[in-house]
């Protein structure tokens, strides 16, 4: 766990100083501490058996989500912090597994939420991007006029091809994806791996769309659920990581921590987190260039405007009643 330097004092952020979230660490998983704010930043306290008491500095300012889990508190300045620097927090479960609530800034524009509703609120554009998430997971185009039953049908299809290939490969007969948390310790490593992993990355995820200024709940495939477009983005990349971690991890031990690190580990090494951004603009907006630093992944600060169907975005903070202009 990376830590600051306890001699700098706190700084307020600015544009400039805050990484993009596509340069953003991926995710810390925190469980029995204390998190405070300090004059120095945002730490982690842990008290010792023998009643001492242990801090570690939290670099909030680069990471994309905090996962807060079993036994773990945050103080109201710690959170605000956290949220002036653009980190998502979650508050989790038992090692990380269910998600309860998250946690985030509103200091976001809305450039990539406007795009979003458009082609979410046309039944022929959400279509076509439903089908662009399928062509993105499964890397072969899909025949014009596929309609959404077909396409649920061909993911369970190769979702029940993958599980075979690789319950074959590490001679696991008989595997069934279950998820069930009350009997979270009877559950096999995979399932218990494949849980925990699946969490981290809906988190992650969660962190992007948010820091994009996004709308978690306004899925393309999945609906009528707060994290509905989380759980379409995480589907793009399960089937080339999460999955095949968790079958990597049916004789570990502790497979549910196990999964946490190493999924860490391959966002750090494929560099995951500028991919889900692009993927995300590349949805909302086929045409836009993703490979170039658009404004839109640094948080803003917070401006807001007023509507009008002649003039377009008009600033706020004026009184029009008094403007001879209008």
């Amino acid at each position: 766990m990376a830590t600051t330097d306890p001699r700098r004092r706190l700084a307020a952020p600015t544009v400039a100083m805050l990484p993009r979230i596509a340069d953003s660490l991926s995710f810390l998983y925190l469980e029995h501490v204390r998190v405070v704010q300090d004059d120095t930043g945002v730490c982690a306290q842990v008290v010792q058996a023998d009643g001492r008491q242990d801090k570690v500095y939290l670099p909030v300012a680069a990471l994309a989500c905090i996962l807060l889990g079993t036994g773990t508190s945050a103080t109201s300045p710690a959170i605000a912090t956290i949220a002036r620097h653009g980190a998502t927090v979650l508050w989790t479960g038992s090692g990380g597994v269910r998600m309860y609530a998250a946690g985030h800034t509103s200091e976001q524009g809305t450039h990539w939420l406007e795009r979003q509703v458009r082609a979410w609120a046309d039944t022929d554009t959400r279509l076509e991007t439903a089908r662009l998430m399928y062509e993105m997971r499964f890397d072969e185009d899909i025949a014009p006029g596929t309609g959404l039953n077909q396409l649920r049908g061909l993911e369970g299809q190769r979702m029940k091809r993958l599980y075979q290939a690789l319950a074959d490969k590490y001679r696991l007969r008989g595997f069934r994806r279950q998820y069930d948390p009350h009997t979270w310790d009877a559950q096999n490593p995979v399932n218990q791996a494949l849980s925990a992993a699946n969490t981290a990355l809906y988190g992650i995820v969660h962190a992007a769309i948010c820091a994009l200024g996004c709308s978690p709940a306004l899925g393309f495939v999945h609906s009528g659920k707060q994290l509905s477009f989380v759980y379409d983005i995480a589907d793009l990349y399960k089937a080339e990581h999460t999955v095949p971690l968790a079958f990597a991890l049916h004789r570990a031990g502790n497979p549910d921590s196990e999964a946490r690190r190493r999924l860490r580990d391959e966002f750090r090494l494929y560099r995951l987190m500028p991919r889900i951004v692009n993927d995300i603009q590349a949805l909302l907006d086929p045409d836009t260039d993703t490979d170039t630093d658009t404004p839109d992944e640094i948080p803003q600060p917070q401006v807001v405007n007023l509507w009008d169907p002649i003039r377009g975005e008009l600033p706020g903070g004026v009184n029009y009643a008094t403007n001879e202009d209008w």
